[in-house]
Order: C-alpha cells, then sequence, then structure tokens
C-alpha cells in the first residue's frame, strides 16, 4: 500500500474510534456492539490495522475490547506484516529469533535490541538489527547499550559472542550515565558505579571498578570459553533482570547459575556489552518477561 494510502487507512482508524469513544462506555459495559468500531468484522479490522505502525496499533488497542481483543492474537496477520516491514529478511530467516515463537515478540526483541546510537564509535550494528560488530581498534575498550532501559518489572534477554572474546568480554547492565568506551583493554561494564558486568573469559563480577567475586560461585566454573575457542554454535547466556527485588542473575544453557548481584538502585538500568577484540561481534536478543522454573 502506498503512503497515501496508509494514510488513508489512518484517517478511517481515527475516525471509527472517535466513534466508538463517543459511546465506548456503553460498549464495554454491556458488551454491546455501538457505533463504527463494535460493527466492523474481526477480518476487516485486521486487514486495516495491518497497514498501521506500532504506535498507531498501540493507540487503536485502547478504544475498545472489540479492537483490543482484535489485536490480542501476536501471530496475526497484523503482527506478521508489522514484522515483516520493521525486521530485515536476513533476521527473520536467521536462528537468531528463533527462541521467539511469535511474530510481536521478534518485533518486540528488535524494539529492544543493542542501540546503534547509544555506543562506542568504534562498533556498529549489522543491518540484521541484532549483532554488534567491533572494528579492529587497538588500544580501546568498546561497548553499547540496549535501545530501551529497564526501572520495574522482569525482563530478559540472551548474549552470545560470534567470534573471539579476547582478554576482556563483559556483560551486564549499565544507566544512562555509565561510559560506552575507554582506552586500553579493561572490563568497562563494571569499572565504574553506574554499571555491573560478569567477565566471561575470568568469571569474575565487576561494580564500582572492583572485583566482586567470581562468578558461578561454584567449585570448576565452565568458562565460556577455552583456549580463545569461539563457542559453540548455540551457547547463548541469559541474563535475568528483576527490578522488582532489585537483582541480575544469569542462565547458561538450562542451567540456572544464580543471582550476580543484589540491591540494585531503583533507576532505569539497560542492557549492555563491552568488548575488546577486534572484528568480533556479540548478539542480544531481548526475550520479555522470564519463565520461571
Amino acid at each position: 500500500m502506498s503512503g497515501a494510502a496508509a494514510g488513508g487507512a489512518s484517517s478511517c482508524i481515527g475516525a471509527a474510534a472517535a466513534s466508538c469513544s463517543s459511546a465506548g462506555s456503553s460498549y464495554v459495559a454491556a458488551g454491546g456492539e455501538v457505533g463504527i468500531a463494535g460493527r466492523l468484522p474481526s477480518r476487516v479490522l485486521e486487514h486495516v490495522f495491518s497497514y498501521l505502525d506500532l504506535y498507531d496499533l498501540m493507540r487503536c488497542s485502547l478504544v475498545c475490547w472489540h479492537w483490543n481483543n482484535c489485536l490480542a492474537d501476536e501471530n496475526s496477520e497484523v503482527w506478521r506484516s508489522l514484522c515483516a516491514r520493521s525486521l530485515s529478511e536476513e533476521a527473520l530467516r536467521s536462528d537468531i529469533l528463533c527462541n521467539l515463537t511469535t511474530y510481536k515478540g521478534k518485533l518486540k526483541s528488535y524494539l529492544h535490541a543493542l542501540s546503534s546510537h547509544d555506543c562506542s564509535r568504534n562498533v556498529y550494528v549489522k543491518k540484521n538489527g541484532f549483532t554488534l560488530h567491533r572494528n579492529p581498534i587497538a588500544q580501546s575498550t568498546d561497548g553499547a547499550r540496549g535501545k530501551i532501559g529497564f526501572s520495574e518489572g522482569r525482563h530478559a534477554w540472551e548474549i552470545w559472542w560470534e567470534g573471539p572474546l579476547g582478554t576482556v568480554a563483559v556483560i551486564g547492565i549499565a544507566t544512562k550515565r555509565a561510559a560506552m568506551q575507554c582506552q586500553g583493554y579493561v572490563a568497562l561494564l563494571g569499572s565504574d558505579d553506574q554499571s555491573w558486568g560478569w567477565n566471561l573469559v575470568d568469571n569474575n563480577l565487576l561494580h564500582n571498578g572492583e572485583v566482586n567475586g567470581n562468578f558461578p560461585q561454584c567449585n570448576n566454573a565452565p568458562k565460556y570459553q577455552c583456549n580463545g575457542v569461539r563457542p559453540q554454535i548455540g551457547e547463548r547466556i541469559r541474563v535475568i533482570l528483576d527490578m522488582d527485588n532489585k537483582t541480575l542473575a544469569f542462565e547458561r544453557g538450562f542451567e540456572f547459575l544464580g543471582v550476580a548481584f543484589r540491591g540494585l538502585p531503583k533507576a532505569c538500568l539497560f542492557p549492555a556489552v563491552s568488548a575488546v577484540y577486534g572484528n568480533t561481534e556479540v548478539t542480544m536478543v531481548y526475550l520479555g518477561k522470564p519463565l520461571d522454573g
């Protein structure tokens, strides 16, 4: 559909929403079909919705129960269409999003991916929208934050390296004030009081420039890499941020490694990574609310 046609669809939806809003309370209270919105068949609504952007869809979901129910199916044509328009073909065809089973979930993951505008100048996000590439710059540590931070709720995302880790490779969280680039090869995440990180090379927890102990806290803790060898395909680290209990935890495969940090501040915290190895690549996929057990 052309831009003009899409604009017409938005105008039509706006008129229907206004009609529904004028009698919306009757619709919700009695469950009857009041106004234009209440009379439109779900198939018609779904067809029109498939041309709207995310902002308009979120507004539409608040119009009335009928529209909200139409958008509730996360694998509907509405979300498939928006996913196809927003995500790259490479991302949709690869196994990057293999752990997300719905189109809406894939779209949400893209919106939470590592930011190409909130990162070191020595890195960039590839065309797939999820993978960070570090350029081979000497004596520099480079990081990136996710597009969206969290101040409440429970959130999970996966991170994996597609290349050597080098001498330092850290995953964790950071505030907006944390630096995303510094000179030398250091553990950037955890180097100040604005970030918390797990160095996958040495199995150290880092915050405020100090080592807060080894992680995981068990005998013969498994290294993420062995002698610099690239991790096995599909080996992902899951990060679990609980802003309600102010904790950060990690999983590897199906094994819960434990809580790494407690007493996190009441602030907006972003997923973050930092790397030192030239041409290494790091992928982050937001999963949503973690599954217990």
